[in-house]
This record gives C-alpha cells, structure tokens and sequence, in this order.
C-alpha cells in the first residue's frame, strides 16, 4: 500500500513537470511568435522591361505601422500610420503598381543618386579633369541624370528586426559620372516608429556622391487635401538663394525677416505667395552636438500626426510640390495637385562640385560614405 502512495505522488509530480514544461513551451513559442511577427512580408509587385522581376517588400511593427518598399528605385511605395483616433492611412505618394512608376514620376519616394538635388549645367571639374553629366533640368543635371538611381533595379536582402538592405552598383561612366560606385542603403522600421535609412557608398575613382530619399508627405492621409496647412519647423538659420534655374548663388544668406525663416513653427502657406514658384530650397542646418539631430518638424493639426526628421547630414532641401500639376493620378484615380504633398530631403548642398565655399561631396578611394535619415512618426493631443 505504501509503494502504491508513493507511485502515486511520483507519477502526480512527474505530471506537474510535464505540464510546467508544456506551459513553458507554449510562452516560448508565443514569444517566438512575438518576435517573428513583425518578419518583412514579400510579395510580387511587377516585371521590368528586362525581365527583372520587381518585389515589394512590407515592413510592420507592433503598434501597427506599416512601409512598403519596392527594389525598382528603393522607392517607398507607402507608409501607414495613425492619426489621433487611431486611424491609419498612407502619407507618402505612391502607387500600388509598377506600371504607374514606369510611366514616370518626380521621384516618388525614391532613393535619389549619385547626385540628389542639382548640378549647374551638368557639369563639374575633378582633379583636373571635366566631367559632362546628363542635362535634364534645362541646362542643368538634376537627381543623378535621365536614368538616376531612381530607375534602376536593386538588389534586396531581408534581414532581422525589420531591417531591408538595397545594393547597386553604379558602374564607372554612368550618367557621366567617374568611378565605379557600390552602394547599400538599409531600411528600417523601428519599434518608435521610426523609418530608419542608413546610406553607404565607396567608389574607387574619386566622384560626387549625394544620396537622399524623395518621399512626397502629406500627414492629412488624403493627398487631395494640400499640406499648406502643415506647420513646419526647420532648425536653419540660414539658406542658399538660387537663380532661375534654381541653382544656388553662391551665398549663404540668413533666413532672418524672409519667408524662409522656420525656426518658429508657420503654416506652410503662410508665406508661400512671397517666394516665387514656391519653396524648393537648400535650408544650412544649424550644427548640434548631437549626431542625429531632429532637424525639422512637420504637423498636421486636424490628424494630429506630427513627423520629426533627423539626420546627419547639413543640408534640409525643403520642397512644396510646386511642380505637381493634376497630370498625375493614384491608382484609384486621385489626382495629386500642386502642393498635394512635400518633401524634406536631408542631404549635401546642390551644385556643391562647383562651389567649393560648400560642404564638400567629394568621395575618394579608400574613403566610405556614409549618412543616416531618420523619420519618426508621433501623434499629438
């Protein structure tokens, strides 16, 4: 009778060790779930003219937000995220078909290269050597030329923690660039909401390397409402006027008594009627000691959505979508207006090959480029 007790209490511990270590699978596996469910989901976007199959690659958090990005161009295609009720909807320009990006675009949020911004009528001098670049801004070189970063093929690798690599190589002439170029850009999307972009390049010929992202924002969530009701803020004290062709001047003037002056935050129309065509200026951001500063904030009070813009970099072109004329329409038909959206391009100064008085942007052999964007998403009250 005693041996029978003591099975019995043998076989109800050996019982409870079972069942504490199916419970202890069941949370192991529920935090494996946990950490894999923000994994990168890919999925077929369309088929370049050459046969290079485009894939579109969607990031997503724990909070819910959500960017997609293809590897024709690096091109954010969308980024999802909440309003104050909790309403979440797209606040890039995109399209969610390749045949709409090959028909053409303004850089819809692309990756932009090898030079963002311009350079004056495509040309510069390197080590005693003049170089002719593709003229395709009027007389000027504009976003790395007719076949710019923009519209190339990428290859991707999908890493942990929500993390997507694009790598290309800009071969030696291209565009009439000098050197060949290898470039990595990483996607990330933190845990803070953050779309994270880190930019790597080394050359082996020295040549002008100035790489950005080109999304077009509209916090509203509905690009037929226009951002001039945007408050924006620009940690610049300064910025490069330009000429006609919007090719800076040469100086560095303040933003003091201008329509250019953002250290306080102003609605976006405002003062746009005072700056002919509208903004699509270099603004000189103030330097920090911190190596991600937030350089610009940008707000829509109705939605409450407010994004902060770090960066690394000196430069903040600020541009109001002046160009974007009612040609162009999303796949379901809305037609993207003249200042439907903007864009803050965190980068080095245009036409820097040609103004040594700028930050140079000049990469050397042996030498590795390397600058981080940060746009953080928030909502406010």
């Amino acid at each position: 009778m005693k041996s029978n007790t003591m099975a019995f209490k043998s076989l109800r511990i050996n019982t409870s060790l079972v069942i504490t270590f199916l419970v202890l699978f069941v949370i192991s596996g529920c935090l494996v779930q946990d950490r894999t469910s923000s994994k990168i989901n890919v999925g077929e976007f369309g088929m370049m003219e050459d046969g290079k199959k485009i894939m579109e690659y969607t990031l997503s958090n724990s909070s819910g937000m959500e960017v997609k990005i293809i590897n024709y161009g690096g091109i954010v295609t969308s980024i999802k995220t909440p309003d104050k009720d909790g309403n979440f909807e797209n606040v890039v320009l995109g399209f969610n078909s390749l045949e709409k990006y090959l028909e053409g675009t303004p850089y819809f949020g692309a990756i932009i290269g090898r030079y963002g911004n311009r350079i004056s009528n495509g040309e510069f001098e390197l080590n005693d050597e003049k170089y002719q670049l593709a003229t395709n801004n009027g007389r000027n070189h504009l976003h790395g030329g007719e076949i710019g970063f923009d519209k190339v093929f990428w290859e991707a690798e999908t890493l942990p923690n929500n993390v997507l690599k694009m790598s290309y190589l800009s071969k030696d002439g291209e565009e009439g660039y000098p050197g060949n170029l290898k470039i990595e850009v990483v996607y990330t999307l933190t845990e803070e909401n953050e779309l994270r972009i880190d930019y790597k390049a080394t050359t082996d010929k020295a040549t002008p390397v100035n790489l950005t992202n080109h999304s077009y924002f509209n916090l509203s969530g509905d690009p037929e409402s226009l951002i001039l009701d945007h408050i924006l803020q620009i940690e610049a004290n300064h910025y490069t006027p330009v000429d006609e062709g919007l090719i800076p001047t040469g100086e560095i003037a303040t933003v003091a008594e201008t329509p250019f002056n953002f250290m306080e935050p102003k609605s976006i129309g405002e003062r746009i009627d005072n700056v002919p065509g509208g903004y699509d200026h270099n603004f000189v951001l103030k330097e920090f000691e911190e190596e991600l500063p937030v350089v610009a904030t940008l707000t829509d009070q109705e939605s409450g959505r407010v994004m902060e813009v770090l960066t690394s970099e000196p430069g903040l072109q600020f541009y109001s979508g002046n160009f974007l004329d009612g040609s162009i329409t999303d796949s379901d038909g809305t037609v993207f207006n003249k200042h439907a959206a903007l864009c803050l391009e965190t980068q080095h100064f245009p036409d820097s090959p040609n103004k040594p008085e700028f930050p140079s942007t000049i990469l050397n052999p042996g030498e590795e480029y390397t600058t981080t964007t940060i746009y953080r998403f928030k909502v406010s009250g």
